[in-house]
């Protein structure tokens, strides 16, 4: 079934609004979904996939054992490129900062990745794009605001029923 697809603009003014924000994000994800994140070092990536992770509650995919809670649990993956996380879906955090061009995030196996049926979230998904792009993703940019703990963070390509959801983030924050 073809939709629209929609845009959703909320202005973040703290690390907590952030992740609750990704929380909400992980209540609407069914599998399958791609999520590209777009913004500068330091604007608050990795505390929004925190807060995915937290809301699909992750643990570290070899090491189920651990109670360690997904804040603290997920980092960025800068050296190791992805990190996978098991929960309500599986969880592949992705890192593309070190990479030169899409060629790169196909060899690690990102086709794959995408037909596993869990949930992708691509840092620095504007260095990868062209690859990226195939999979319809969630778009998800982040700037900063004009005071020092606000973000802007607009997310395209959007389903009706997420941004239903994300109309009542407010509510929730």
């Amino acid at each position: 079934m073809q939709h629209d697809k929609l845009t959703f603009e909320f202005l973040s003014t703290s690390v907590d609004q952030t992740i609750s924000l990704g929380i909400r994000i992980a209540t609407y994800l069914k599998g399958g979904e791609v999520i590209a994140l777009i913004g500068e070092l330091g604007v608050g990536k990795t505390h929004l996939i925190k807060g995915i992770a937290q809301g699909l509650a992750v643990k570290r995919f070899n090491f189920p054992q651990e109670e360690e809670s997904a804040r603290k649990m997920v980092t960025s993956p800068t050296f190791t490129l992805i990190q996978e996380y098991e929960g309500r879906l599986c969880l592949y955090h992705i890192d593309a900062y070190r990479l030169e061009h899409a060629r790169q995030l196909e060899a690690l196996g990102f086709d794959e990745l995408c037909d596993a049926g869990g949930v992708i979230v691509v840092e620095w998904a504007d260095r990868v794009w062209p690859l990226v792009a195939d999979y319809d993703p969630i778009c998800i940019h982040l700037e900063y605001a004009s005071v020092e703990q606000e973000r802007k963070i607009r997310m395209e390509n959007l389903s009706p029923e997420m941004n239903e959801l994300l109309k009542h983030i407010g509510e929730v924050t």
